[in-house]
């Protein structure tokens, strides 16, 4: 049993299954969102109380903030903020309606001149960020934090007038990328894997994955990823691999790996189940509540990966 100031914990028993370990952990450590979230996912709970859960960081501009992505911190709407909501709406089967009406609203007012969402910018007027957080000082259309929220909206037939513009951004830089960033290729994945002109999705994709081959963007030895640098922005040790890219079989960025290559990934995703019950957060740590928060994050989207690809998890 592992003692902490006057508090205790036990961890869950080794044998157990990783669903009934993660539920343990879960339990112990995460938000009212995230348990909630958990339950919905993994235990047939009902998805109101997900709901209600998230409505505690919207605010009245349409955009969620209060610390809803754990590296950004403060009570102000920030575009990773409501893109991590559209994500929780997206499990739930509701990013549609009045609300997501409202959340375009919102990116539209701040979106960059040619329509896409900025990086986090520079400054403390809208609370703190952890210090690894990218930054600029002056508004840039940013495509890692584009791509995903463009392709939550199409995969659940959102059109609202700001998704032109920014759909056109993220082919503009999509198929402009001559070496991408890791985190770049993921909110492209993201992207290309739900815009409806499939024909040109799965021949960006196809150019994409040879970049990631070309530049070994993602670590295919999955037991010896120490040779290789980290990306810029990224920790010591902090790499991408082909679960990180195809989260689901039905992935455009799945063609990029060998059925090999992917169950070797696959193994190490359930290999990094730890003691405790949760997945590690690989990217560097900022204040250890936030860090704490993400982990639990990360152990959801862990599950996910195992069991959409057909792992069993328990």
């Amino acid at each position: 049993m592992a003692e902490t100031g006057a508090l205790t914990y036990s961890p869950p028993p080794p044998a157990a299954s990783p669903l009934l370990r993660a539920e343990h952990f879960v339990w112990h450590t995460a938000r009212v969102l995230e348990q909630r979230l958990f339950a919905h996912l993994f235990l047939n709970g009902d998805a109101d109380p997900v709901e209600t859960a998230l409505d505690a960081y919207a605010n009245d501009d349409g955009g969620y903030g209060h610390a809803l992505e754990p590296d950004l911190r403060g009570p102000a709407s920030r575009p990773p903020h409501t893109a991590h909501a559209l994500h929780v709406l997206d499990a739930l089967g509701r990013c549609g309606g009045r609300r997501v009406e409202r959340v375009c609203r919102y990116l539209t007012s701040v979106s960059t001149p040619e329509g896409a969402l900025p990086a986090v910018r520079r400054g403390g007027y809208d609370g703190p960020a952890a210090p690894f957080v990218p930054a600029v000082d002056g508004p840039s259309g940013d495509l890692a934090a584009t791509g995903p929220v463009v392709g939550l909206l199409h995969r659940n037939d959102v059109w609202h007038a700001w998704l032109f513009r920014a759909t056109d951004f993220c082919w503009q830089r999509i198929e402009s990328l001559g070496t991408p960033h890791p985190c770049e290729v993921q909110a492209a994945v993201a992207f290309l894997d739900a815009v409806p002109d499939r024909t040109r999705a799965r021949a960006a994709a196809g150019r994409l994955g040879a970049l990631v081959r070309e530049q070994r963007l993602a670590v295919l030895d999955a037991g010896c990823p120490q040779d290789r640098p980290a990306a810029p922005g990224h920790a010591p040790g902090e790499h991408h691999f082909p679960h990180d890219f195809a989260r689901t079989p039905g992935s455009l960025a799945r063609a990029w790996f060998t059925d090999e290559e992917m169950a070797r990934s696959l193994d190490l995703l359930a290999a990094r189940q730890q003691e405790d019950g949760g997945w590690p957060v690989t990217r560097r740590r900022s204040a250890p509540g936030a860090a704490l928060e993400a982990r639990s994050m990360a152990t959801i989207e862990a599950l996910r990966t195992l069991r959409a690809h057909g792992r069993a998890i328990g």
